[in-house]
């Protein structure tokens, strides 16, 4: 899964450019039982299987045993802080992170309070695994390497940046079957396409997202 994904785009530019490394790690190896098993039934009873905490233990041991920099060990968890631009930001400053990826009805609590100094989620819904979320992460925090855009202007224009989604945006040709890109965009005075640029993203936000306009003051908006 891990090996498809990152072999397109942005990421694999950054790998074959030597701005990130990336390794997918299976958590059997690091079993001792004959079978390879993750994970076992809940104590208490209840339906579901829960990761278990003897090889999550192990791999955590192994990978911070043989890391340069203390890693920082997170956990994809439908219980985790939302994953958000701020934390994509936060952890782009970090010089090596662990990612477990959860599973089945959870993880060992024991493996959490030891060794997870984040739980992230990516959204109010539930997926199979963690695989996914932990492509999202490792996508997120990849792009905003320096080097890995072409053009880091961009990025610092996507939506969520200034706590805003991004308004609607043109290329060429100026007119496609009778419909004309927003006489402004083509002006040539930058001060006011800016400010039109702005209350775009404001008023899209307003309508789509009213609750990122909560979150700040009128001074900031």
């Amino acid at each position: 899964m891990f090996d498809t994904v990152f072999a397109h785009s942005i990421v694999k530019r950054a790998v074959e450019a030597g701005l990130v490394r990336i390794e997918a790690v299976d958590l059997r190896p690091f079993t001792l039982d004959k079978h390879n098993r993750v994970d076992d039934t809940p104590f208490g009873g209840g339906p579901g299987m829960v990761m278990k905490a003897e090889p999550l233990f192990r791999a955590a041991e192994f990978l911070t045993g043989q890391a340069e920099n203390k890693p920082r060990i997170l956990l994809t968890s439908a219980q985790g802080k939302p994953f958000d631009q701020d934390t994509a930001d936060r952890l782009a400053q970090e010089k090596h992170l662990v990612i477990f990826c959860g599973h089945y009805k959870g993880v060992d609590q024991r493996f959490i309070d030891q060794w997870v100094e984040e739980e992230i989620s990516v959204g109010d819904y539930v997926l199979s695994g963690g695989e996914i979320p932990a492509m999202m992460i490792v996508d997120a925090v990849v792009r905003l390497q320096p080097g890995a855009i072409s053009d880091i202007d961009s990025a610092m224009t996507d939506s969520f940046r200034n706590g805003l989604l991004e308004g609607p945006v043109y290329t060429r040709p100026e007119e496609f079957r009778g419909l004309k890109v927003p006489e402004i965009l083509i002006s040539g005075h930058h001060a006011k396409i800016a400010e039109w640029r702005r209350q775009q993203a404001l008023e899209i936000t307003r309508v789509r997202r009213p609750d990122l306009l909560e979150k700040q003051d009128d001074k900031e908006i």
